[in-house]
Order: C-alpha cells, then structure tokens, then sequence
C-alpha cells in the first residue's frame, strides 16, 4: 500500500460512506429490491457511455460475461440487497459499523476457500480494527431487539458477499477498472429485472418525492459509478484485501458525514473508536512496527 493507495482509500471511504445517508433517505420512498435495481441502472447508465468514451470495448465471450455475472451476484446484487433491506431494520451509523466486517470476511475467504497464509499484522490489525469500530458506536447500539438482530445479521451476510467478491474479482486485474465496473453492474440490472418486479412490481409503485430522487441519482453516480472506479484501481494494485480495508473506515466517514449534514456532535467514543482504526491501519500497513514478515499457515 503505497500513500497514492491510502489517499484512493480515503476517497472511496468517503464516497461510500455517504451511501448510508443517501440510502436512509431513498428508502423512505423505494423498497430495497428496487432500490438496489435503481442503483445499478443509474451507474450503468454513466459508466458504460464513459467506458465506450476511453475507447474501451464491450467484453465479449461466453466465459467473460460469465465471470461478470458471478461477480455481479457476489458484489452487486446480493449485498446491496440484503443490506438496504438490514437497514430497514437498523440505524445506518449501525449498519456501517456492521459493513466493517468486509476486511475480516475477505480474509477468511481467502483463507478457508484459497487456502492463503495470512500475515500476523494483517490479521491483529483487522481485529483492532473491529474493535475500534465497537468503541467508535458504542455498546449501547449494540443492545437491540429482534428485529435489530435481524438487520445486523442481513448487513453481515452482505459483508460476507463482498468477501467472496474480493477472491472472485482478482481475476479482473488485467481489465481495466471502467470496464469491470460497468460490465458487472450491467449484468446487474439484467439480473435484477425479473427480482425488482417480483419482489416490488415497481411499475406499481407512487412516484417518489424529489429529495427520494435526488437521494437514489446520488447513491447512483457518486457512491456506485464513481466508487466503483476507484475500488477496482485500488483492487488491481494493491490486492483485493488491501481494497476491503475501505470499510474500516466508511464509520468514520458516515459519522462524519452526519455530524456536517444533520448537525450531529460526535462524541468521545466515536473519537477513540477514530483513533484505534487509525491505529489499525498503520498494524495493517506493517511498514511503520515493521510488521508483516511472520506469516499464519
């Protein structure tokens, strides 16, 4: 992870941290499923004409789009489904926090399914990053109902989706990014079509209000078409595992994000649990301790 990948990281944090406020405010017009097609459609819509635009190509080849489609499934479709209908059931500052599962899921991945030895920083830095990310919420959030375990449990299902992600979506590294990014979230809508109108029948739906609107054209563009070029960058340089650590720090970015937009003041949890992610990336890194040479077999 070179500081060039850090800053992208921080960027996508950023973009994607504020998918939990935008969500929050789309859902109080779309159901999930729909919601998930119109994410999708959205940033298609503004990747594929770009794509065409830097002179790429439209992959061709059965087993191409069918890597695509797995793809699509394992980054696209399931995860925004079953987190968009989790937060239905959760507060979104909770909902980011159970995202920060990614990093762990994507190790365990890689370890149980690819059988990959894992560097002791790499894995003692996910771990305090996870527990900066209970501090950072507080234990208090984390005392809910049924229905508040049903959400963490549907947000982390969608974590572990992304997880098997991050191992199918290495072998996209020789494609550019604009191209993976809009030929998965094509597939996307092709796949989300016949669900989208089970599910929801949206053709029957009432036309959402303008700040519904507003809210979907955002998590659309900002926080899917331009976020997904940025993680497929990150993805193809530094690793699929270094491009999962994105959600360690999503929490402080949509906290930060709704303390600017809704006036919210953090409090000393949220600035301790800040903290210890911060101390968990410089562990992750290993340059700083000088960590990363003994590896877990």
């Amino acid at each position: 992870m070179s500081a060039k990948h850090w800053l992208l990281l921080l960027i996508l944090s950023v973009l994607w941290g504020g998918t939990f406020i935008f969500v929050k405010e789309a859902l109080l017009g779309l159901p999930p499923m729909t919601l998930t097609l119109a994410r999708c459609v959205i940033a298609a819509a503004v990747l594929v004409p770009v794509m065409l635009a830097l002179g790429h190509r439209i992959p061709r080849g059965q087993k191409a789009w069918r890597d695509f489609a797995v793809m699509s499934l394992l980054n696209n479709v399931v995860p925004f489904a079953l987190i968009f209908t989790g937060q239905t059931l959760i507060p979104s500052g909770l909902a980011a926090v159970a995202n920060a599962t990614t990093p762990l899921m994507a190790l365990l991945v890689a370890r149980v399914l690819a059988g990959e030895t894992m560097a002791t920083n790499k894995v003692s830095g996910v771990v305090i990053g996870l527990v900066g990310v209970a501090v950072l919420v507080g234990p208090a959030a984390l005392a809910g109902d049924k229905a508040s375990a049903l959400g963490m449990l549907l947000v982390v299902g969608g974590t572990l989706s992304y997880g098997l992600s991050a191992l199918w979506g290495r072998r996209f590294r020789d494609t550019p990014p604009i191209v993976t990014s809009a030929a998965q979230l094509s597939m996307s809508v092709l796949l989300l079509l016949p669900l989208a109108a089970g599910f929801d029948q949206f053709w029957r739906l009432p036309i959402p209000s303008s700040n519904v609107i507003a809210a979907t054209l955002a998590l659309g563009v900002i926080s899917t078409a331009l976020a997904y070029i940025l993680f497929f960058k990150i993805m193809a340089e530094a690793g699929s595992n270094n491009a999962m650590l994105v959600t360690l720090l999503i929490p402080i970015s949509a906290i930060t994000i709704a303390a600017v937009h809704f006036g919210e003041r953090l409090t000393l949890n949220q600035f301790a649990g800040a903290a210890i992610i911060a101390a968990s990336l410089l562990v992750i890194d290993g340059r700083v301790f000088g960590l990363g040479r003994v590896q877990v077999k």
